[in-house]
């Protein structure tokens, strides 16, 4: 009779335990933030105007702002969790960190472990070289083919030049990649590379900060729409964060954060 019961109680106790953890499924990251209060987000700040280091040693940028603005109105702080750019969605998959903004652009890879918010930014591709280059770009996948190129490691830029690799189109010895693109472009300037791929505002933004470099190519390539990195299935907090961005869109403060950035 008492091993009846201590069964009984066991699968009571089992019962109790399952129901708590469906309760806490789904949104339950969203419930967690509200409680501490804070959002802990990810980003790479070496990406002038959209996230770096100031002269104060904080950080900031379009990024930033935008995403501070979206704390606020979450109700919460956030905090700012520096980490390598190729690090950020492996830190959301894993929850070191709650969400990343570092000028995502959504692929298809990247989206069978993580998930997006809404669009709040479109971007181009930019190649820049050094003042007084007379190199010029019309097509470039062809035109790059036999020049030395840097690119930041797992962006969407990576990506574009490490497929004419795989084509081989391009020799894999020619393409370099680093962890920032501020490190690119200094490359560049001392001569150790031809061309840098990038987002076309930071290219502008380190071509002016750093001076002798110029941009000679900007389209489309493979970036485009920016997004944020969300957790995978956490559906509260994009709802949450897409309505945000949607207010943030209407009352126009998402375009005078642009103006105040991208404007020349």
């Amino acid at each position: 009779m008492k091993r009846l019961w201590l069964w009984f109680s066991l699968v009571l106790v089992l019962s109790l335990l399952l129901a708590s953890c469906g309760q806490n499924a789904g949104g339950s990251r969203l419930k967690a933030i509200q409680q501490a209060g804070v959002i802990k987000v990810g980003t790479s700040a070496d990406y002038p105007p959209f996230e770096f280091v100031d002269a104060n040693g904080n950080t900031t940028g379009f990024d930033v702002e935008l995403m501070n603005e979206i704390g606020k109105r979450l109700g919460v702080k956030v905090e700012w969790v520096d980490m390598p750019f190729d690090s950020l969605i492996a830190g959301v998959q894993e929850g070191k960190i709650d969400a990343a903004i570092a000028a995502f652009n959504y692929s298809e890879d990247r989206d069978k472990v993580v998930d997006f918010s809404d669009v709040y930014y479109t971007s181009e591709d930019a190649f820049t070289v050094v003042e007084g280059s007379s190199l010029t770009i019309n097509d470039p996948a062809q035109d790059l083919l036999s020049l030395k190129l840097g690119v930041q490691t797992g962006t969407t830029q990576d990506d574009w030049l490490t497929a004419l690799v795989d084509e081989g189109k391009l020799p894999a010895d020619n393409l370099a990649r680093y962890d920032r693109v501020d490190q690119i472009a200094l490359d560049l300037k001392n001569g150790r590379i031809d061309v840098m791929m990038s987002d076309a505002v930071p290219a502008e933004a380190l071509a002016k900060q750093l001076g002798g470099l110029k941009v000679i190519y900007k389209g489309v390539l493979s970036s485009g729409p920016m997004n944020i990195v969300l957790p995978e299935g956490e559906a509260d907090l994009a709802k949450a964060i897409n309505e945000i961005l949607a207010q943030l869109k209407a009352e126009g403060f998402i375009e005078n954060l642009a103006i105040k950035y991208f404007a020349e």
